[in-house]
């Protein structure tokens, strides 16, 4: 895996952390946190997107992020467990993966934009 795909990964990562912050921040350390949660998770996913297919970029990021989210909120807030919800991010994935794996990575050095 090339640096350009782990920074999809690293804020996919971070995009996990402002969602939940969003949800359960309520007081002033938790929200900083979120906020610089977002801050590094866009900026991370725009650096990403300037070597890679910005539109794959986006699903790939959006996909590991809605899974991560979802998971999490299970595990650590325990949210309901449900095979058809588990199923379903599994399809997500799968179609993420799939996207990842028909996209070149061999974007034109020196394109502007």
């Amino acid at each position: 895996m090339n640096t350009d795909w782990m920074k999809v990964f690293i804020a996919a990562l971070f995009e996990v952390f402002w969602v939940i912050g969003l949800k359960y921040a309520d007081g002033f350390w938790t929200w900083t946190g979120t906020v610089i949660s977002i801050i590094i998770s866009f900026y991370v996913l725009i650096m990403a997107g300037r070597k890679l297919p910005v539109g794959t970029v986006y699903a790939v990021f959006v996909g590991l992020g809605t899974a991560g989210t979802v998971i999490s909120e299970i595990i650590l807030f325990g949210e309901p467990f449900k095979m058809s919800k588990i199923l379903l991010i599994l399809l997500l994935l799968v179609g993420v993966t799939g996207l990842k794996l028909l996209t070149k990575d061999n974007v034109q050095e020196g394109a502007d934009s």
